[in-house]
């Protein structure tokens, strides 16, 4: 995973969105599509992004996948920057 690949995944009003759900736990891929007024192969399609960039985990649980956030990847990036801004608290990336 790199930054360059997680920021491009962030830049999705959608997918953020997807992220902000998240915070609350996992959640099925049904449960998160019926949250957005768009069809169910353009939210796979977000997952499948937000994946690849290493943001979400997915677990399959009999027949449905469950969607969580990944939150060392989400670390990571906070760290990073948070070495930005100039947070000496934290160790440099």
């Amino acid at each position: 995973m790199g930054f360059q690949q997680s920021f491009k995944a962030l830049s999705d009003p959608i997918r953020r969105e997807i992220l902000h759900l998240l915070r609350a736990g996992p959640m099925p891929a049904g449960d998160i599509a019926a949250r957005f007024d768009v069809s169910g192969a353009t939210i796979s399609h977000h997952l499948s992004i937000l994946r690849e960039a290493g943001l979400i985990l997915d677990d399959k649980q009999g027949k449905y996948i469950y969607y969580e956030l990944n939150m060392s990847v989400v670390d990571e990036i906070l760290g990073w920057l948070s070495a930005l801004k100039g947070d000496n608290s934290r160790e440099e990336i």
